[in-house]
């Protein structure tokens, strides 16, 4: 079984096959979920936005860059992540001020499924950053407490706290307010749950993919001696 004393760093680019498809997968999750968020789909008895068909993909695509290539390399990502989607939304503010032909009748459309509003958009950018790094950073240590053990309960367990602080933040800052205190924990705990049975069911692809990325790249890192500040960027 590796160890922390066999952990193997090496850089992007340096005989890594699979780190920027795992990446991009990554940034397309990320800004797939919140381009279709404006849609409300019911399943069962939840209410939900469209986004938790893909959102939680994100964290299962962060988990398997931690466990596999380290939390300095899913940091890379996180903000890469954050810089696409911050493009992504100043491109589809400053098209929709563009001027329009007076044929084109569908302004009104464009701004309902792509428009935003401030107090969202904060909402949004303030809760990956928090959800995403949680995730990344809880695992990044389970898995040296763990000395590379049951990765189960490492993915299952960042996720549940990760999801939890993303929901918990995104809906209590676009919500509050607008919503009875009784909503908001309902709105909260159904997002939470859903995301993390999404990614309980999920576990055996991850085992999958982590497994071999890790045969395939002959890399298993563990960030014994990492800094986990989400700010500090290191090679």
């Amino acid at each position: 079984m590796t160890s922390p004393n066999d952990a193997v760093r090496e850089p992007p680019g340096r005989g890594w096959r699979y780190y920027d498809l795992a990446v991009a997968l990554f940034v397309a999750a990320l800004l797939t979920a919140n381009i279709i968020a404006v849609k409300l789909i019911v399943l069962g008895p939840l209410i939900l936005p469209a986004a938790v068909v893909i959102f939680p993909v994100s964290y299962i695509l962060g988990d398997i860059l931690t466990e596999v290539y380290g939390y300095r390399y899913a940091r890379r990502a996180i903000w890469l992540g954050f810089v696409a989607n911050l493009v992504a939304v100043l491109a589809i503010y400053v098209a929709g001020r563009l001027p329009a032909p007076v044929f084109w009748q569908d302004q009104a459309a464009y701004e309902t499924i792509l428009g935003f509003t401030p107090r969202l958009l904060l909402a949004s950018f303030v809760a990956y950053l928090i959800g995403e790094f949680a995730n990344s950073t809880i695992l990044a240590k389970m898995k040296v407490w763990s000395r590379g053990r049951h990765l189960w309960a490492r993915t299952i367990g960042s996720t549940i706290v990760g999801q939890g602080l993303d929901s918990l933040v995104f809906i209590g800052i676009a919500f509050s307010g607008r919503m009875a205190v009784p909503e908001l924990a309902i709105a909260i705990l159904s997002q939470w749950l859903f995301k993390s049975l999404y990614e309980t069911v999920a576990t055996p692809l991850t085992y999958a993919v982590v497994n071999a990325l890790k045969r395939s790249e002959g890399v298993d890192t563990f960030d014994v001696d990492t800094n986990l500040n989400p700010f500090v960027f290191e090679e």
